[in-house]
């Protein structure tokens, strides 16, 4: 079986530094066999890629695009508390909030962003929520948290 570093490397990505708290939280925690983490944002470098609401400000596809980047940071942040990413067996779960326009109903689709790459990388499937928001910190327009077993 392929390893999860192996996976992440032939989709051509790398995990990024773990994202720094904008507020009073950690950004992963260790619970039994289990690691929780705080909602990623899609930033890059200390950099919020894309901000407003899906459906209004920025399209469902770049959405798709920016749960993918939040996934990921996500999933660094779970790496970092595993002692890196092939320690952690599956994802179990994931939740995916989507800063809507109120006539925007798509947000299982945008959520995909973070699941194929979670699945492609874990190859295995995970139970997940997809949630419509009115608005996300930082005016950011995906918010995405997982729990991974290890």
């Amino acid at each position: 079986m392929t390893t999860p570093s192996a996976q992440l490397a032939a989709l051509g990505l790398e995990l990024p530094a773990v994202a720094a708290p904008v507020a009073a939280y950690i950004p992963a925690t260790r619970v039994g066999d289990q690691i929780w983490t705080s909602g990623q944002i899609p930033s890059r470098g200390g950099k919020l890629l894309e901000t407003g609401l899906v459906g209004r400000d920025l399209s469902p596809e770049v959405a798709t695009d920016m749960a993918q980047v939040a996934a990921l940071n996500a999933l660094a942040a779970a790496a970092d508390v595993a002692g890196g990413i092939d320690n952690i067996r599956r994802v179990i779960k994931v939740v995916v909030y989507v800063a809507s326009d109120p006539a925007f109903v798509a947000q299982p689709q945008v959520a995909n962003g973070a699941s194929k790459l979670l699945s492609e990388v874990f190859g295995s499937a995970h139970v997940r929520s997809a949630i419509g928001v009115a608005s996300l910190p930082l005016n950011a327009p995906v918010e995405v948290e997982i729990i991974v077993e290890v």
